[in-house]
Formats: structure tokens, sequence, C-alpha cells
């Protein structure tokens, strides 16, 4: 399936080395604005060959609108943004060879070897973009519902940062703006030197990719099958190399009894300012274990989740596989333009998939798009 949605439908489209690819988003409100400077600034964070961190691939990433806007504005009309794929090097791929960690083999046995294998096809990192660009008109969306999200890296490898406590949107906005966000300054030299160790060896790294949403209404969201912990996942672990998701304290409240895991409850005019607690309802939980979400449905607080990104599973080192020509044995060492860690350009792209599943969440609640008590 390449469709997410229930009010909000969106659909990627295209492959790697293709002419180009995109998507098609069905269901945002008319007369919002489509704003192309910051669309190009988001779509600069997730590009390509702007860090010595990052791939050297070069891609403009400029999307075109081909269907849904007019004077500025969304129309109401199914809308269509595509990005011409203008810099390739197909011969770096040899199909006959699956790539450990990548979709080669299972994309060649779900598609009886008629997928396009090149940079990974429709498999790739780069069908991302896309999904950035319709993020970043969802986070339209949300600003004119007073919502803010941002991300930080809260890991690269061995070395760990500081996690969200009491977020503000001031720290949102300057994480938003930085090239390696993260909230652990003291480590941030040591997480960058962790993907170049990992380059230099001919390796790759991971990490964790920490979001926050504030000022969230209470409300959004449905038990079981239609909560927000169930469709924000579903929306993250289409995104390539992520391998896992928790909210909250997540797999840490394994270790905690119900007196510490439960987030008491007061009025939120009853709490000492100095405390950090950030909502816009009269009811506010002390702490914050739970992640700002309640039986499948926001409470309010602050909407904290954490994404495990696995290494980048292009690397020069050799790895077995097979031939798929021969049914042998055989060795196989990945060449051509690779991310040593893509965790900070995934940044970009989990922060749009949050945005994406919050705005569909808002729409299914509010179909014009906007708050009734604002």
């Amino acid at each position: 399936m390449n469709t997410y949605g229930e009010h909000l439908k969106v659909s990627i489209f295209g492959e790697s080395h293709g002419n180009g690819i995109g998507i098609v988003i069905d269901g945002l409100p008319p007369g919002l604005p489509v704003e192309e400077e910051t669309i190009a600034a988001e779509m600069q964070r997730r590009a390509p060959g702007n860090s010595r961190l990052a791939t050297p691939r070069k891609e403009p990433d400029q999307v075109e609108l081909l269907s849904g806007v007019f004077r500025g504005v969304t129309t109401g009309a199914p809308l269509c943004g595509m990005i011409r794929n203008t810099n390739t090097k197909s011969k770096d791929y040899t199909p006959e060879l699956p790539r450990p960690g990548h979709a080669d083999l299972t994309a060649y046995w779900k598609y009886n070897g008629c997928a396009d294998y090149r940079g990974g096809g429709h498999f790739s990192g780069r069908l991302t973009a896309p999904l950035v660009f319709a993020g970043a008109l969802c986070k339209t969306l949300l600003r004119q519902n007073g919502i803010a999200i941002g991300a930080q890296i809260q890991r690269i490898g061995s070395v760990e940062g500081p996690r969200f406590t009491w977020p503000t949107e001031e720290l949102l906005a300057r994480l938003v703006s930085d090239s390696f966000p993260t909230l652990g300054e003291t480590v941030r030299d040591r997480m960058e030197q962790e993907i170049l160790d990992a380059r230099s060896e001919g390796d790759s790294v991971g990490g964790v990719i920490e979001c926050c949403g504030l000022n969230l209404p209470a409300g959004l969201g449905s038990p079981f099958f239609g909560s927000v912990e169930s469709r924000l996942s579903s929306l993250l672990f289409s995104i390539p190399a992520v391998k896992g998701v928790e909210f909250g304290d997540g797999f840490g409240l394994a270790a905690m009894r119900g007196s510490s895991a439960n987030d008491p409850i007061a009025r939120t005019d009853s709490l000492d300012p100095a405390c950090g607690v950030v909502t816009r309802v009269p009811y506010a939980t002390k702490t914050n274990h739970n992640g700002g979400i309640n039986g499948g449905i926001t409470n309010g607080m602050p909407l904290i989740f954490r994404v495990a990104i696995k290494p980048t599973p292009s690397i020069s080192l050799p790895q077995d596989t097979v031939n798929l020509n021969t049914g042998e044995n055989a060795r196989l060492s990945v060449h051509g333009r690779h991310d040593p860690c893509i965790v900070p350009r995934a940044v970009s792209v989990v922060e749009a998939g949050f945005a994406i599943c919050l705005a569909d969440l808002l729409l299914c609640q509010w179909p014009d798009g906007v708050e009734k008590d604002k």
C-alpha cells in the first residue's frame, strides 16, 4: 500500500532513479496557504549533499505543483507535487546481488523480479522527500491551530544525549533551525565523530530521533485500532530504516511500578509555573510518563515519542549475499554515494510524518481544519 490517512489521504509514487517522485494529497481544506519559502526550507533539511556527514549526492528537490493550488492557496481538490530526479548513477547497482539489509531480496520475491532495483527503486529513502513536502503543508495547518512540533537527535550509535522533559515552543523552534538538532550539546562533537569514524571504516551507524508536539487539543484519536499510537506508528514505520517506536517512557515503563508510571492529574492553574508544564487544557498531569496519550487519545500534554533508526545498510565493507542468476553464495561491497548515518537527514522526515498524522487527526475531528473552540 502506498496510501495513508482517513480524512487526509496521501499517496506517494515514483522510484529513486526514475523520472521523478511525488505525492498526491487529498483532503486538505481549501484556502490553506502554500508557503513556497517554508516548503523549500523543509526540503533543504532533508536534501542530500548539504553536510560532510551525509551522502555527496546533490538533488535540488524542487517541488512542481501539478494540481490543487491556485493563487497561492489550496483549492480543496487533490494536490499533486512532483520532484524530478536529476542526479542518478544507476551503474552502481547490480540486480543479481541483493544488498544485505535492503529490500532488494524481498522486492525480488514480492514482484517476481520486475521491481526497479536502481537506487532501491520504490523502496528508496529518496521517497521520503515527497513526505517532507506533504509535512510542510500540514505544519501550516498545525500552526493555524497553535500546535508546534520539533525533534532532536537523542542518540547516535553508542553516544546518547538527554531526552525531552518539559520542552517549550522556543526550544522546538531552535531545534528546527539547527542542522544537527540535539539537546546533547556537550556530546554533539562525539555524536558527529561517531558518524565520521563509521564512514572512515567503510561502515555505518544508526541512532534515535525524539519528537515532540506541543499545545495539542485533548481528545484526538480513538480507542483500539484508531489510537494515536496505532495511526502514528503505522506512518513512522513506513519511513525506511525505522525499526522501533516508543511513546513517553516507552519500554522504560516495563521497569516501573504503577505508582510511578501513572501521571498524577491536577488543575492546570494550581501547578507552579516553574515546573515547566506546557498545555492549554484545564487539567494537566504533573508528570508525562505516558507521552501525552491515554487510551489512544491525546490528553493535551506534550506528545513525545522516539524512533530507532538502523544503520544505513549500504556499506563498502564486504558482505555475504547470493547471486540470483546462479543461485550461488557471493560476496558484495556496495559502492556509490551513501550516508554513513541517515539520522540527521531523517529528523525532518519524522517531523513530517508526525505532522501528517496530526493533520489527519485534526481533520477527522474538525473537517474544515480549525478547532471549534478557537
